[in-house]
């Protein structure tokens, strides 16, 4: 069997997330209104659960699929431990497309000390989301003018 270029890159790291409770379609749908994800590839099994499925999100690759405790020995751990980072051109218009599409603010969205423009979300189904653009010269020049009375 040859492979397929949907399946993404050969090289570097790709996430592979597994949803709990049956919902890794509506994770992509999410997915899809909150980081304009592209699907590349959907892998239904017979009892209509996702053995595999292939995104492409700011130009990177995320795999997910449906939970298999039966495969697993039990069912998969809640998300936890790591942050998935979109570095992208306006932070301000991701950050709003991602909440618009329901995902909860876990860190608000702020000029930081290092030069970006960045915070973090939740997403329905456990992920942390940071989000991430260099502070545009404007706004950076005025947060660092001291304020006038």
């Amino acid at each position: 069997m040859e492979r397929s270029e949907d399946q993404g890159r050969t090289g570097g790291i790709t996430p592979h997330l597994t949803i709990r409770d049956r919902k890794a379609a509506d994770a992509i749908d999410f997915y899809k209104k909150a980081f304009g994800a592209e699907e590349l590839m959907r892998h239904p099994t017979d009892d209509g659960r996702l053995m595999h499925a292939s995104l492409k999100i700011n130009c990177g690759h995320v795999m997910l699929n449906d939970d298999f405790p039966e495969h697993m020995g039990g069912p998969s751990q809640p998300a936890a431990s790591f942050v998935l980072h979109l570095s992208v051109p306006d932070a301000d218009a991701a950050w709003k497309r991602a909440l618009d599409a329901g995902a909860e603010v876990r860190f608000e969205l702020a000029d930081q000390f290092w030069g970006d423009r960045y915070g973090q979300v939740k997403d329905p189904f456990g992920f942390i989301w940071s989000i991430g653009a260099p502070v545009k010269q404007g706004q950076q020049q005025s947060a660092e003018q001291p304020a006038t009375v």
